[in-house]
């Protein structure tokens, strides 16, 4: 493909993903999100794209680094840092989600009574990034096998956090793995956890809190902390596809 061809095709490709974004229900989406710290979104990939990304997990020069999970005490599974550039559709989507999130993720910063502090553009948030030192790729594949799990966890890579994250699940739960479900819980302070069980279509997106989110008390508004999991995997495999807006130290 010659380099005009390849242009050509990187834009289409960015204008898929910018549609892609902007047809999700964000009245719904931040709604929930304000209520509960996470929300469906809806589909993001089609089949075929779930599938690619899949067969890339088998490519190593694609990615910057590999976890084993039980090595390091996180659970069961494996994952892959991806390394930059990115893919083109994952680039994208990551670019396209970050500016429909960050006026969220401004409003809960406010919330909380910290300095709004994300930029319009996620291109000046990873400058920002860059500048403190974080940055390494962060957005990932993860892959479980019958048996895998995913202890309850933060995804925090340095100092600067970006508030939110998605997964897209590239697998199909009706005929490719069975359990494996996302559990999202909610920590608040002198009172018990709740857990949510997010079931999630093939290629289908869920937004959620990294770390904390602020809830309104009769007080005013106070944090609770959103750690993250997967229940283990009973049959087959699941892959699944995370974007985090934050690059790494």
């Amino acid at each position: 493909m010659s380099p005009r061809a390849q242009a050509t095709a990187r834009a289409a490709a960015s204008s898929d993903a910018a549609g892609r974004v902007t047809a999700l229900d964000w009245q719904r989406i931040e709604a929930e999100l304000d209520e509960v710290g996470w929300s469906t979104a809806g589909t993001l990939l089609a089949p075929d794209e779930c599938r690619e990304l899949r067969e890339a997990y088998a490519r190593p020069q694609r990615f910057r680094k590999r976890i084993d999970m039980a090595r390091h005490g996180f659970g069961r599974g494996q994952y892959q840092y991806f390394a930059y550039p990115l893919p083109g559709l994952v680039q994208d989507l990551r670019t396209q989600l970050y500016t429909r999130l960050a006026p969220v993720a401004n409003r809960w910063r406010r919330a909380m009574r910290l300095d709004a502090a994300f930029p319009d553009a996620h291109a000046d948030y990873l400058a920002r990034c860059h500048a403190a030192g974080q940055s390494l790729p962060t957005p990932l594949i993860l892959r479980y096998g019958s048996g895998d799990y995913n202890r309850l966890h933060q995804d925090l890579y340095g100092e600067l956090v970006f508030p939110l994250q998605v997964a897209v699940l590239l697998s199909d739960p009706r005929s490719e793995f069975t359990g494996g479900e996302l559990v999202l819980t909610e920590q608040r302070p002198r009172m018990q956890s709740r857990a949510d069980v997010v079931p999630l279509a093939q290629g289908e997106a869920v937004v959620f809190a990294v770390n904390e989110r602020p809830v309104q008390g009769t007080r005013g508004s106070f944090r609770v902390r959103m750690p993250h999991g997967l229940s283990r995997v009973r049959s087959g495999e699941r892959y699944v596809l995370g974007l985090i807006f934050h690059d790494a130290a």
